[in-house]
């Protein structure tokens, strides 16, 4: 018997998440072994008179490829793979891989490589730019051992997060939004954090299930020179297989020039990929009132309630600040009280304490308003 829960999932990323209409190509990416979504998935589409195209890879495989890939390897590859991009009008891209560190003895010239000649032109440039789409995780034992529970609780917490009332959350986003587009001076405190930068001008954009699953944030960018101070992330984080903890940057006038974490070597490998990496693409505010810890996923981890993240790399388009990067690497801080706590300030007002929204108009977003 097909479980019900897949179903709504399905119909919500189909329907809702990137609504498609008669006649449109919708490519569905899943990496892993997951069918029984990918199945669900093809029947909403045909259901809504769409056309699905179904790519299928297994990351052991893909590791195998970026172990020996050339620079011309790379560059046909992405041929191949933006000419069918560009013919797609949606994307659902679900990630279910057996082992988060199934890239981590990939050389890292050659993630760079694949990140500058492979991701960039066919997702960041081509399908994040001219297509409706939609990037999920699919819950296994992998994902379970990341957040420390059983199999099964895992899958009952994931169904909880992903089929949840996105449309109530976007209207519950609109104050935030709102408000980040008047402000000018962020300051963020807490332990290990002192840091400043405005967003004036930048603008800002609400997330509520339309391009991610799990969703819960609004995000802007900081305006590219004027970071100044300290951050200390305080959840561990994956970069191409790899685990970071207790990531710190020292910004001068925007600029990261010092990073330190357990990793230091890698770390400044990784902001030495490019110019743009050193400089801050994306500050966004996070609020899923059911994700409430780390678990080295980043689509979940950048949704904790009473988080923010802080993220090197590329700018997006609709809060450009004209960061350009190889790199898009969201960070995060969580400011809830057991993880130390935190205040964050617009123009001087305090806007949120200890992960806690203060201001009446913003109080929506709280974790009780949100379930």
């Amino acid at each position: 018997m097909k479980d019900p829960r897949i179903q709504k999932l399905a119909e919500n990323l189909v329907n809702y998440s990137v609504n498609v209409q008669p006649g449109e190509n919708v490519l569905v990416e899943m990496i892993g072994s997951e069918r029984d979504l990918i199945k669900a998935v093809v029947e909403e589409v045909g259901k809504a008179g769409g056309r699905a195209f179904v790519q299928l890879t297994d990351r052991t495989v893909l590791r195998s490829m970026l172990k020996y890939a050339t620079r011309e390897g790379l560059e046909a590859w992405a041929e191949i793979d933006l000419n069918r991009m560009k013919q797609m009008d949606c994307y659902i891209g679900i990630r279910a891989g057996e082992n988060v560190n199934d890239l981590s003895d990939v050389p890292e010239e050659n993630m760079k490589l694949y990140n500058s000649l492979y991701s960039h032109p066919v997702h960041s440039e081509q399908r994040v730019k001219h297509t409706k789409w939609v990037v999920l995780r699919y819950p296994n034992a992998s994902m379970a051992q990341l957040a420390n529970t059983t199999t099964e609780a895992f899958e009952d917490f994931y169904f909880e997060v992903c089929n949840l009332d996105y449309a109530k959350m976007d209207r519950a986003q609109d104050a935030l939004a709102e408000l980040m587009r008047r402000t000018d001076k962020v300051r963020i405190s807490g332990p290990g954090t002192e840091l400043a930068f405005s967003i004036k001008g930048i603008g800002a954009e609400k997330c509520s299930g339309l391009r991610n699953i799990p969703d819960g944030e609004v995000y802007s960018a900081p305006v590219r020179d004027s970071v100044n101070g300290t951050i200390s992330y305080n959840a561990a984080t994956l970069y191409n297989g790899v685990t970071f903890e207790n990531v710190k940057f020292k910004f001068e006038n925007g600029k990261i020039v010092e990073a330190t974490s357990n990793d230091p070597v890698r770390l400044n490998e990784i902001l030495d990929s490019d110019e743009g990496a050193r400089h801050i693409g994306e500050f966004a505010i996070g609020f899923n009132p059911y994700i409430l810890h780390p678990m080295k996923d980043i689509l979940f981890d950048e949704k904790i309630a009473g988080s923010l993240h802080f993220t090197p790399g590329q700018a997006y388009d609709v809060t450009d600040n004209g960061n350009r990067s190889s790199i898009h690497w969201d960070l995060v801080l969580i400011q809830r009280p057991e993880y130390g706590g935190g205040e964050i300030y617009f123009d001087d007002v305090l806007i949120r304490k200890d992960g806690i929204f203060v201001l009446p108009e913003l109080k929506g977003l709280n974790p009780e308003n949100l379930k």
